[in-house]
């Protein structure tokens, strides 16, 4: 599978971030010289659409900062760390303009942006381009590196570390080939940067399932917050697709399938990324959710300890849901590994109060944490990491009211399948 292209640019990147972000000018910045403390910036989609993804963000950032709080020890010394947090409001214009003042007016040392394409594409732009290092995960690294001019070339300040689309795939076409169907798939995505890199047609979802054997069915994007998938459903129906796959967020999932209720259109498989990560996303569709498939990043199975803490990944979820109630979720193990990454940057640092230093440091890490093996290879490109990604699907709970259960992990072995993929009851 081609997975570089240089249909997505610079420039293109640039130009969906909005026009006044993209004419930002570069002055010459002053190093940050704050005598003993380290300063991170932070940003994160605290409010906003992408609101779940920032909820285990900000959980996080609350148990760094207490184990912070008496400062680190690098080389010797004592260190002071001051993380300034800010919400990108799932907004990718404001996300830039945060990391712009975070970078030249804070003089932050290292930007740690957290959660979906909407937040680390712009601050690993504004961090490229000021000279800052960046490390950032919870986006395919395609949709992180291609849109920025990644294609081509290596970035000098910005890291990444997270599945890759042609993982993604390859577990969906697993999950998909445990089951008898006709192999014909409506493929839905939305109309924003991420709809376009998942459904390019060099290296994105269509290409790769018509390669595997499936015949793809491809209407035109949805536009996010959508009250009317009536033409996507229309165009499922009529061709008889028995599965349905893709992205679709939280806010849109639930119109998707009641529609697709209403409209009497009721396949046998639905595996969509994204918004069946949150166990409220499915509770909120009630028995339609029962059967509902997805990719699962990070689970309290995930069989890594802490780098920072030794905990496991199933105490770092235990306490999650003793301290907030809510059932865990997928992003809590990479909005507790990004600290993982940035504090272990800092330590292995010959200077954390340089940013050369830092990112030195950054680019040479080799590193176990919660989400697997943290090293910049150079494979699939010189600023990624792949971690591991494998398929679950949503059943009757005994605790809450919905679990995931594991039914593909033959990509990334690190877990055994609880079982294989049930058809859909819709609500029966």
């Amino acid at each position: 599978m081609k997975i570089l292209s240089k249909n997505l640019t610079r420039r293109t990147a640039l130009t969906a971030l909005g026009a006044g972000v993209a004419t930002l000018a570069a002055p010459p910045f002053l190093r940050a010289q704050s005598a003993k403390t380290i300063k991170i910036g932070y940003v994160a989609p605290i409010t906003g659409e992408l609101s779940q993804f920032g909820e285990t963000d900000r959980y996080a950032l609350e148990r760094i900062r207490a184990l912070l709080a008496k400062g680190l020890q690098i080389g010797g010394k004592t260190y002071n760390v001051e993380i300034l947090d800010r919400d990108a409001q799932s907004n990718p214009n404001r996300a830039a303009e945060l990391a712009g003042d975070l970078i030249q007016n804070k003089e932050v040392h290292i930007m740690v942006p957290a959660s979906t394409t909407n937040v680390v594409n712009p601050v690993a732009e504004q961090s490229e381009l000021f000279g800052v290092p960046c490390i950032s995960s919870g986006a395919p690294w395609q949709a992180n590196i291609l849109p920025r001019g990644g294609a081509d070339k290596a970035f000098a300040w910005t890291y990444h570390f997270f599945w890759g689309l042609e993982d993604i795939i390859a577990t969906f076409v697993n999950i998909w080939r445990s089951v008898e169907s006709n192999r014909k798939i409506g493929l839905l995505l939305p109309r924003n940067l991420d709809g376009e890199v998942w459904g390019n047609k060099e290296y994105g979802l269509p290409p790769a399932l018509r390669a595997a054997g499936f015949e793809v069915i491809a209407p035109s994007l949805y536009q996010p917050r959508t009250n009317d998938f009536s033409a996507q459903i229309a165009e499922f129906r009529d061709k008889r697709c028995d599965i349905v796959g893709g992205l679709v967020y939280p806010a849109d999932l639930r119109t998707f399938v009641v529609q697709c209720a209403q409209q009497n259109y009721k396949p046998p498989i639905m595996t969509i990324a994204a918004g069946l990560l949150f166990a409220s996303n499915v509770e909120a569709l009630g028995n339609l959710g029962i059967g509902m498939s997805t990719e699962a990043w990070w689970t309290p199975a995930f069989p890594f300890p802490s780098s920072l803490t030794g905990e496991t990944s199933a105490k770092i979820a235990a306490d999650w849901e003793a301290k907030t109630g809510k059932q865990w979720t997928q992003p809590l193990g990479y909005s507790h590994a990004n600290w993982e990454v940035a504090i272990d940057t800092l330590k292995r640092s010959a200077d954390p109060l340089n940013r050369e230093a830092i990112r030195d440091s950054l680019k040479k890490i080799d590193l176990q944490t919660v989400v697997g093996k943290i090293k910049f290879s150079g494979s699939p490109h010189a600023n990624v990491c792949k971690t591991p990604i494998v398929g679950g699907q949503w059943i009757r709970g005994a605790k809450y009211p919905f679990d995931l259960k594991i039914i593909e992990s033959s990509l990334w072995p690190i877990l055994k399948a609880e079982g294989k993929l049930e058809p859909l009851k819709w609500g029966a």
